[in-house]
């Protein structure tokens, strides 16, 4: 619809054409159909990222150890192949673009979707699928329904004695049985069997639910406060495609007689990515292995932990190269633009590369494997709307800091001449905010408490080893 709209209507205006005559304005139904197909590309985003890293997911049996080690290296290449499809839209589509071939580029995209589909229903016989587990929204409003009615109600004093379906029926439906864990003791109340409910054990789910049922409900409460410290990272993550080509442009970007696109740089954070992720999978985690004892090697919440850290190193990279590149301004150019190369940014592209591997692929695997059987969707959802949240911070962070840093009649932080800015400063802002989060994230993550499955060895010393995140375990980390 994209490819068609803009060849037919939008690229083509009435009324003009003799370079002298305004276009007339394009029609409220050409607008309209322009609209409906770039939301229809948002809303099939929507529902692809998330359940296509689910589902290939789901193509693991985690009791088997050769594939569950295979699942682990999946979400790394899953998220690789991410940044070969960006690889290929910033060079071949931005060449279309710069050349004005618009509707080509829609149509190379288009091709692109075809081919991927196909690719996809190819492989329909071989896929493994897991039984629908119902809709999670309701089974979660089903648990604060019924604990609010049960508020007054006598605890009992063991768990056993809370509402729960035996091993078998939980077998027949595809699902696995949750433990009880304790905290969020509130939500517990909706499992307890009161005399009016034993008639109906199943027949009301909203006046009582399983153990399962509230465990669901737990394991993503505590999932948001992780959630809520990746968004800050994503701010940083969102720069990249941002102030950093901003800052490009006012650079040297002529190398000989070949001038680099400022947004081509992010080619350099996309074979950053493929770099760190053979170089995880093949070097660092063999060597974390040997060096703790551990044969899994760093936890999720490490490697997020470890990404964190690298992140805050590339803002202060990226700072640094803005403070340089004002010292190397041209005051006498008419566009006053800066002697200092553009191939200085490599840095703090390689740096946000590295940082995803560590990041993005921890959250993947790690929202995967501490969301519930009915639920894993949804854990791929957050990984995917941190992102989204992220742009958004970002805007608001650059519109509250102009507002403030422009009183005074002073160009501000970020003005449209970068020269008469302080790009550096809100750099180094960024740097010290995602410092902050990182000392947040870490209580968080030492607040945490793994999902506990039925059926799952236990591995380490207590329920909470797998995910316990230490700073001296961090520190071996970033080493």
């Amino acid at each position: 619809m994209l490819s068609l709209t803009s060849s037919l209507f939008l690229l083509k205006p009435s009324g003009c054409g003799d370079g002298h005559t305004f276009c007339e304005p394009h029609s409220g139904f050409k607008v309209g159909l322009f609209y409906l197909s770039v939301y229809l590309v948002a809303l099939g985003n929507g529902g692809y990222q998330p359940n296509i890293a689910t589902f290939g997911a789901d193509q693991f049996d985690e009791q088997d150890r050769r594939e569950a080690h295979s699942k682990i290296s999946f979400f790394s290449y899953f998220y690789l192949a991410l940044n070969l499809g960006s690889l290929f839209s910033n060079t071949f589509l931005g060449y279309f673009q710069n050349n004005g071939s618009w509707a080509l580029g829609f149509w190379a995209s288009a091709a692109s979707a075809v081919v991927a589909l196909l690719l996809f229903l190819a492989g329909t016989r071989q896929y493994r699928h897991f039984h629908p587990s119902g809709n999670p929204l309701s089974r979660v409003s089903q648990v604060i329904v019924a604990a609010s009615r049960k508020w007054d109600a006598d605890k009992p004093s063991s768990s056993k004695e809370l509402h729960e379906l035996g091993s078998k029926e939980f077998a027949s439906t595809g699902s696995r049985k949750l433990l009880h864990t304790e905290g969020f003791k509130f939500l517990d109340r909706a499992a307890i069997i009161q005399a009016k409910d034993k008639p109906t054990l199943q027949s009301h789910p909203w006046h009582l639910c399983t153990v399962t049922q509230v465990e669901e409900l737990k394991c993503v409460l505590r999932l948001l406060p992780i959630w809520l410290c990746t968004i800050l990272y994503s701010v940083v993550f969102t720069q990249m495609a941002s102030l950093f080509v901003e800052q490009g442009a006012v650079m040297e970007t002529n190398i000989g007689s070949f001038q680099i696109p400022p947004a081509s740089m992010s080619a350099f954070d996309i074979l950053s990515v493929a770099l760190f992720v053979f170089l995880y999978r093949r070097v660092l985690h063999p060597f974390a292995c040997r060096l703790t004892g551990n044969s899994s090697g760093p936890t999720e919440l490490q490697r997020m932990g470890v990404g964190l850290v690298i992140a805050i190193i590339a803002m202060i990279s990226a700072g640094t190269v803005e403070i340089y590149r004002l010292k190397h301004v041209c005051k006498a150019c008419i566009n006053e633009e800066s002697s200092m190369s553009i191939l200085w940014q490599i840095p703090q592209y390689m740096l946000i590369g590295a940082s995803e591997v560590f990041m993005y692929v921890g959250q993947l695997e790690f929202f995967n494997s501490q969301t519930p059987d009915g639920l894993k969707s949804f854990g791929s959802a957050l990984c995917m709307t941190s992102i989204s949240f992220g742009n958004y911070v970002s805007s608001l962070l650059v519109t509250i800091l102009m507002d403030i840093t422009k009183r005074g009649g002073k160009p501000g932080w970020i003005p449209d001449n970068l020269n008469k800015g302080h790009m550096d400063r809100f750099y180094y802002l960024l740097a010290l905010l995602t410092a902050a989060d990182l000392v947040l994230y870490i209580i968080c993550a030492k607040w945490y408490k793994s999902i506990k499955v039925e059926g799952m060895e236990e591995e380490g010393n207590d329920e909470d080893e797998i995910d316990d995140i230490k700073i001296d375990d961090l520190k071996v980390s970033v080493v």
